[in-house]
């Protein structure tokens, strides 16, 4: 019963609190309402849901099947999606202090607590620099219990002035994480934080 109330609750939002953005080509600015900017060469969709108050997702052809996370400059003490529970399922913290080796282990432990993912492994890990700033490149594959999809997924974090500032692209690791994964390229290089 509660899932058909929540269902139903969903269909009768307004169309406008379920639409969705294009963001065309050229400058974007204020990305997750913060600091970071970037230059997309196509067009993306940008999300109406935001799993986070600093927290952006776009997509190409639906979170499903491609999606890039904008992490904008979250504070030390903040998770990085909205808590559900704070009492009985509190989410991982952003630390002060924190280094960028830190960022992997920060997103695999949110994504076991908030996005009910049952495997996840890091797979590389490594110093890099976006635009002149240094942070860590990561690549990682989790799989979530609700559709039991292996996912591939590929990172970069910094920490800049005590805030976090992650970009993740993420797909099935099965055909989309390959035929998108140069245009996250190609974005990620034209980030600014």
């Amino acid at each position: 019963m509660r899932y058909v109330l929540v269902a139903t609750a969903f269909f009768l939002l307004p169309a406008n609190v379920l639409a969705n953005s294009l963001v065309k080509p050229g400058v974007v600015a204020g990305i997750a309402k913060s600091k970071i900017s970037a230059s997309p060469e196509g067009e993306w969709n940008k999300l109406k849901f935001r799993p986070g108050s600093k927290v952006e997702i776009w997509t190409l052809d639906g979170p499903q099947l491609n999606q890039v996370m904008f992490f904008g400059g979250v504070e030390p003490g903040q998770p990085l999606f909205k808590e559900a529970d704070k009492k009985r399922a509190p989410l991982p913290k952003v630390g002060s202090g924190m280094l960028i080796t830190d960022i992997p282990a920060l997103l695999e432990s949110t994504y076991r607590a908030r996005r009910d993912v049952n495997r996840m492994t890091i797979e590389t890990q490594e110093p890099a620099v976006v635009n002149g700033t240094s942070g860590v490149k990561f690549t990682y594959r989790f799989v979530r219990n609700e559709d039991d999809v292996e996912r591939t997924g590929e990172a970069f974090g910094a920490v800049k002035n005590g805030n976090l500032y992650l970009v993740v692209y993420e797909a099935p690791s099965l055909h989309f994480f390959e035929r998108d994964a140069p245009r996250f390229k190609r974005l990620l290089s034209t980030i600014r934080f």
